[in-house]
């Protein structure tokens, strides 16, 4: 012999913890509250039994809006809708979201021309598509003497991508590596 399960509606379920910050159901413990039934039409103030029966009838959820407001503000709905269209609307929010990400190209004091050039035509490809980049030089035992030199190479980075992007700062030395930001140009 089979048992079948019974399926109980969802308003039935007692639901103990706040989801999306918002009371529900019986978690709402106000003596009277201001009402607004499922169409968005103001029902006025009543009290808080009276709500939860009018959602239990019409097989909603009474979803308290507006805690704050003196009486709270609920609203009749069916919530389970209301919390995925609120999911699919952050979803949609992300997809559309575009984040710049930091490139970084490391270069030393003595580096040969053909190698600056490489380096060169990798910055213009990220400052193409949006990103920022990070241009650093990196010092090591006697090359710390040779600051100037860095300067130099920072001078002649920066007018050789300047139709893509602008320096940001002044070029930054910290420790061991000296460094320079460039931006992207809004497009």
């Amino acid at each position: 012999m089979q048992q079948t399960k019974i399926a109980y509606p969802l308003f039935l379920y007692p639901r103990r913890c706040l989801i999306l910050g918002l009371m529900i159901n019986e978690q709402i413990r106000d003596r009277e509250v201001r009402l607004i039934d499922e169409t968005g039409t103001q029902m006025g103030i009543v009290s808080n039994k009276v709500a939860q029966d009018m959602a239990l009838q019409k097989r909603l959820d009474l979803v308290k809006i507006s805690p704050t407001a003196k009486p709270p503000v609920c609203k009749i709905m069916d919530y389970s809708k209301h919390r995925f269209d609120k999911q699919k609307r952050e979803k949609e929010a992300r997809k559309k979201q575009k984040t710049a990400a930091m490139k970084e190209l490391r270069l030393s004091p003595n580096i040969d021309t053909h190698d600056i050039n490489v380096k060169i035509k990798k910055a213009k490809e990220f400052l193409q598509s949006g990103d920022k980049v990070k241009i650093s030089i990196r010092f090591r035992g006697r090359e710390m003497g040779y600051a100037d030199n860095a300067l130099k190479i920072f001078a002649d980075f920066a007018k050789s991508v300047e139709e893509y992007g602008t320096i940001d700062k002044t070029p930054k030395r910290e420790a061991r590596t000296m460094s320079i930001f460039i931006n992207p140009h809004k497009t």
